[in-house]
């Protein structure tokens, strides 16, 4: 007898007009107009967060409906890759054109949860462009790999506001993607793939042949 299938879900596509309002298309910055694009992108069940080109990341509560704004102090650049984290604490992760990295705590109206916005950056390491961030499930470290094939570990301890970074493996083309489980970190660069054992600092390629 013929298994019975599961039913099929249609779901329709919608802009994300509440979204894409809530956010300007161009900004005065003295006389000049600038035009705000759109680089970087990352949903959860709680939040969608949003790059720009102007250094600005764009925060959309899912659940309370509201939008909030982070920006780097300073030099006002691209970012390139944002990522979240809900564990005990909300967490985001940024990384920008120059290399730079930040970490952002966010307030939770839930009790025990953070009630003060906190920052952590990356200590310069990256002198390029952020392609990939991964988080470990419990938000205590963060793996961050550029465009010049450099990847840093970076320790958080939020009880204490520490984050400690260092520069753990650099291959010889960009990298392209980043995920972490278990003490193995997998990496992907436009030439190979591997697994990076943390605590060993050992080193496993995925398949043999170079990528074409």
């Amino acid at each position: 007898m013929a298994s019975v299938a599961s039913p099929v879900i249609f779901k329709e596509f919608c802009p994300l007009y509440y979204l894409l309002n809530a956010i300007p298309a161009k900004i005065q910055k003295g006389f000049r107009s600038i035009v705000v694009y759109l680089t970087a992108l990352d949903t959860n069940e709680d939040y969608i967060a949003v790059g720009s080109s102007i250094g600005m990341l764009y925060l959309y509560c899912r659940h309370l409906n509201q939008m909030k704004k982070y920006n780097f102090e300073g030099k006002c650049e691209s970012i390139t890759f944002v990522k979240l984290l809900s564990c005990f604490d909300d967490l985001v992760a940024v990384g920008t054109a120059s290399g730079r990295v930040a970490v952002f705590q966010l307030v939770s109206s839930l009790p025990g949860r953070n009630k003060q916005l906190r920052r952590f950056d990356v200590a310069g390491i990256h002198k390029s462009s952020i392609t990939a961030l991964a988080w470990s499930p419990n938000g205590m470290k963060l793996f961050s790999g550029d465009d010049k094939g450099k990847i840093v570990y970076s320790a958080l301890d939020l009880d204490q506001g520490i984050c400690n970074s260092s520069l753990v493996l650099e291959e010889p083309s960009s990298i392209v993607q980043l995920d972490y489980n278990q003490k193995v970190l997998l990496v992907s660069t436009l030439q190979r793939t591997l697994l990076f054992y943390t605590e060993e600092r050992s080193v496993k390629q995925v398949g043999t042949q170079p990528r074409k």
